[in-house]
Order: structure tokens, then sequence, then C-alpha cells
């Protein structure tokens, strides 16, 4: 077993069915970039879905943040929250509602995903525009 938590999906999307009597999620309007007329931008609503597994039985914190490379501003944290593993042999999925995401610029932006302050996923997440 792993000491580390591991990443199983990161998938950004529209929304996320959860079933209630089978607990599968459908992940509903996948999408892996943004595409914009003009800037500053700001994306109403995305869900960002992620799966771990080798987690620990406890608390854990959940840190993601997102940036532009070389960028004198220094990333901004768009989900800073805990979470509960019930031991490493499960795998964890947490549905992420993000709103009011806003890009002042087009660019490559880098995400970082961080659990318990250790960086188990580093991305990125391009922003264009469109000509």
């Amino acid at each position: 077993m792993s000491t580390t938590p591991q990443v199983l999906a990161w998938i950004t999307c529209d929304s996320v069915y959860v079933d209630p009597a089978t607990g599968k999620h459908t992940l509903l309007g996948i999408f892996s970039n943004l595409r914009a007329n003009e800037f500053p931008v700001t994306h109403p609503r995305m869900i960002w879905f992620l799966s771990f597994s080798d987690l620990t039985q406890g608390n854990h914190q959940l840190k993601i943040s997102i940036g532009l490379p070389m960028s004198e501003e220094d990333p901004r944290v768009i989900i800073d929250r805990t979470f509960e593993s019930p031991g490493p042999h499960h795998r964890i999925n947490l549905i992420n509602d993000i709103h009011r995401l806003k890009f002042d610029d087009p660019g490559n932006y880098s995400i970082l995903i961080e659990i318990d302050d250790q960086v188990v996923l580093a991305s990125t997440f391009p922003i264009t525009q469109i000509n």
C-alpha cells in the first residue's frame, strides 16, 4: 500500500448526479479547457470531481489552487475543505462545486491539488481567447 494519497481521477464537468439507490456517480458535460471571446471572463459554475485512494482513516484537508505560471500574483485557493476517509482501502469521491471562477487573462493555468499540505497532483487548465 502506498503512503501517499493516490489521485484516481480529476475531472471538470457541468454536473454530477449521484444515484441514491446505488451511489454511482454520473458526470455530465465533461470538459478540459475554457474559451472566451473577451477577458476578464467569469465562468458561472463548474464541478471538479476528484477520486482518491490510499488515505489514512480520519479527517483530511483538501486544497486546490489555480494561477498563471510566472505571474506576479500568487495562485488563488479556490477549494479549501475538510473531508473524512474511512481508511486506505476505500475510494473517496469528492464533488467540488465552484461558482463564478474569474479569469483575468487567457493562459495555461496551473492547478495544484494538495491533501494535508502534500501535493498530490499538479496539472494545467487552458483558458483561450476565441479570435
